[in-house]
């Protein structure tokens, strides 16, 4: 009867918390309407405000009907005046005759004949409780979801099959009828099986404002026609909350509680409850699922509640004044003996609550885990978190409907998001830093192997010579420093070839404390300069490779020492967690300035003085951190005027080596 425009659909769960029956499956983040389910009451339809919603049309069968040869009669509800109240009533009538349709009738005379049907129900049964069943959205309601409730329906017809029944009656069995309301559940009521074939075919007044634009039928060129007798009486009241009890002159009051009356999809559904449970002792409970038939979906006007009422109450009081009373009590007297009983059968839909346990288990997976985590915000669609869970074990809503939890879920993406660009990051600046390593260290073996064989004919020449030379000659001096110098050059030498070489981590089982102590013990510390070792608790093992940490570790100690010419405090710490490890290489020199942060890695730079160091040794150090998957991270301070100066140099390295290396 209605289904979802999964293009127009935008998930917003309106027609979810609306839905009385909860009718509506949100599947593949589309909202599905179950058939089995739905009672057809339109609320979905009316809140939809992207009109994702369609109502089965059946226009096509209107239109064949009139191209037929049998006599077709179109039977009007009472709250047409909520619709077509900027047309006065007779211009509307011609407009429908010139659609082809043999009779007019107003469907208020067949609920004047309810009306009195109710009145001798309650007279004559006064030790039973009912159900009025005017309203199909509600009888539909009751089947499915309230089946032990069944046998309170009150036996008797709605106006529009009454009406179809008396036209019969007046016009012979060959007549077809065409019911034109504000209700798509009469839709589904025309099929229901205890009065099925009674009305052909049911359109709203949208679809009757449709079809009288493909005729391009107006008011204003319609030739004024009156209703077909029989006329409506007060039970043109009928589409207003209470205007059937007032019809079939049945007293609300409020001291006896014998009657009571609620309409409305959310107070509908209590008031059933508390009848089904009891507590309700009414001899006759009035339900409309809408605010009146006057607020139904198949309403095309915006008009507010008050002004329909107005409109229908100023119609009845029109047509009661002017009514031909004599010939309207010749009608009722032909159509005394009508049958307006019908049966009704349980369609139960209810299925097994779920158990606390899976309840539970299912607000778990959102993120709930206390009852003050269950914040019952109703953006799902459903009144409380539970009611939530419970509609997910049932298959009809999914976990992305909870916002919370959807809204933590885009936070963990974010953080997930956050950390892979970091990696990413990292990754990058590696790639561009082996690269730049791989090009330097070409660069640097060239210059190794050119250099390396006449190096050591100098080298040899000047020891040869200085061993030869008298130490009281003059010229010692200058072999001894020569031979100095030759021997710094093959330290430069040696250290560009351990540069250019491609070393492969040998990971094994160490401990750090230890390596760390042992690289300390080996250390000449210079005057002035104190060395403080710090070992948190925890595991000290890791997978790494001991000597490439160990020449990482003296490299940053060089580095501290050459910063600290005055004395200072060197400081080496130890720490980690499950996942990783921490060494620190803290000193209270002279700092690295801001602006050369990101070129201390760089092969060749050196902020040492000309003579000393090579500019290889942190870039030996980062390479050797990076091929262990670790991070080295500085922080450093040169100006006095923002606090201590010194450096921190901070080695992390992953405490377990991955298998696959």
């Amino acid at each position: 009867m209605i289904s979802t425009i999964k293009e127009r659909c935008r998930v917003c769960y309106t027609c979810v918390r609306e839905c009385p029956a909860k009718a509506i499956r949100i599947a593949g983040g589309q909202a599905e309407v179950l058939p089995q389910r739905c009672i057809a009451c339109g609320n979905c339809v009316q809140v939809c405000s992207q009109e994702a919603k369609r109502v089965h049309s059946e226009l096509e069968l209107v239109e064949e009907l009139l191209r037929g040869p049998d006599p077709v009669a179109a039977i009007v509800a009472p709250s047409f005046p909520a619709e077509f109240g900027e047309t006065e009533y007779v211009y509307l009538v011609g407009m429908i005759r010139e659609l082809g349709f043999r009779f007019v009738h107003e469907v208020g005379f067949g609920a004047d004949l309810v009306a009195s049907a109710y009145r001798k129900l309650l007279a004559t049964s006064t030790d039973r409780q009912y159900i009025a069943t005017t309203c199909p959205a509600i009888v539909g309601y009751v089947e499915r979801y309230h089946p032990e409730l069944v046998p309170a329906l009150a036996p008797i017809v709605s106006p529009m099959i009454a009406t179809a029944r008396a036209l019969r009656r007046l016009h012979g069995d060959g007549l077809r009828i065409v019911f034109i309301g504000p209700c798509i559940a009469k839709k589904a009521e025309a099929d229901a099986r205890h009065v099925a074939n009674e009305v052909d075919a049911v359109i709203t007044f949208i679809e009757l404002r449709q079809l009288l634009g493909r005729r391009a039928l107006r008011p204003d060129s319609a030739v004024p026609s009156d209703f077909d007798p029989p006329h409506a009486g007060t039970g043109a009241l009928f589409p207003i909350t209470r205007g059937m009890l007032q019809a079939a002159q049945i007293e609300e009051d409020l001291i006896k509680s014998e009657v009571f009356s609620a309409d409305g999809s959310h107070e509908f559904g209590l008031a059933l409850k508390e009848f089904a449970a009891g507590t309700l002792r009414a001899r006759l409970l009035e339900v409309l699922c809408c605010n009146g038939c006057i607020m139904g979906p198949g309403v095309s006007q915006h008009y507010p509640l008050f002004k329909r009422r107005a409109m229908v109450s100023q119609y009845v009081r029109q047509r009661t004044q002017n009514i031909d009373s004599e010939r309207w009590h010749d009608y009722w007297a032909r159509l005394a003996d009508l049958d307006l009983t019908r049966k009704f059968a349980a369609h139960d839909m209810r299925e097994d609550a779920p158990t606390e346990e899976q309840i539970a288990e299912v607000l778990l997976r959102m993120g709930k885990r206390e009852p003050m985590d269950e914040l019952n915000c109703g953006a799902c669609g459903y009144a409380t978190c539970r009611e939530h869970a419970t509609a997910i074990l049932k298959g009809l809503a999914e976990s992305e409907m909870c916002l919370p939890y959807a809204i933590e879920q885009l936070k963990q993406t974010n953080r997930d998001l956050a950390v892979t660009n970091e990696q990413l990051a990292s990754a990058q600046e590696a790639l561009m830093h082996a690269e730049k390593l791989a090009s330097m260290g070409q660069l640097a073996a060239g210059i190794a192997h050119e250099v390396n064989n006449p190096l050591g004919t100098v080298l040899m020449l000047a020891h040869t010579l200085l061993e030869e030379t008298p130490t009281e000659s003059p010229a010692r001096e200058d072999l001894a420093l020569m031979a100095s110098e030759a021997d710094r050059c093959k330290k430069i030498v040696s250290g560009l070839l351990q540069f250019a070489r491609k070393n492969k981590v040998e990971a094994r089982g160490t401990d750090v404390r230890a390596l760390v102590d042992g690289v300390a013990r080996s250390l000449r510390l210079p005057p002035g300069v104190r060395m403080d070792i710090e070992h948190a608790d925890g595991d000290p093992d890791a997978e790494i490779d001991r000597d490439q940490v160990a020449q990482v570790l003296t490299n940053l100690v060089n580095n501290a020492l050459d910063a600290m010419p005055r004395g200072g405090r060197l400081t080496l710490r130890t720490r980690g967690d499950a996942e990783r490890v921490q060494i620190e290489v803290a000193d209270t020199g002279t700092g690295i300035p801001p602006e050369l942060h990101k070129r201390i890695f760089e092969p060749f730079f050196t902020t040492k003085p000309p003579g000393k160091g090579t500019g290889l040794g942190l870039s030996v150090t980062y390479g050797i951190v990076k091929m262990h998957h670790g991070d080295l991270r500085v922080e450093s301070n040169a100006d006095p005027a923002k606090g201590p100066t010194g450096t921190t140099f901070t080695v992390t390295l992953p405490r377990r080596r991955m298998r696959a290396e």
